[in-house]
């Protein structure tokens, strides 16, 4: 998945239904509002509620912060 596919414009969380962002280097999906990663596995993203990993402060600070 890259920045520029259009997929990105209607994925959501499934948690809070809000807009994700696509970090490249980590091949995953991040919700910076619920502090939730989640896996693009063989390019598809995994948006089950039970497939996203919580992230911590300082983990949230690094990715935000790219």
């Amino acid at each position: 998945m890259n920045p520029a596919d259009p997929l990105l414009k209607i994925l959501a969380c499934p948690l809070d239904k809000g807009p994700l962002t696509l970090l490249t280097a980590e091949d995953a999906l991040y919700n910076p509002r619920l502090h939730r990663r989640y896996p693009i596995v063989d390019g598809i993203p995994q948006l089950l509620p039970s497939s996203g990993e919580q992230v911590d402060d300082t983990e949230h600070r690094r990715l935000t912060s790219q």
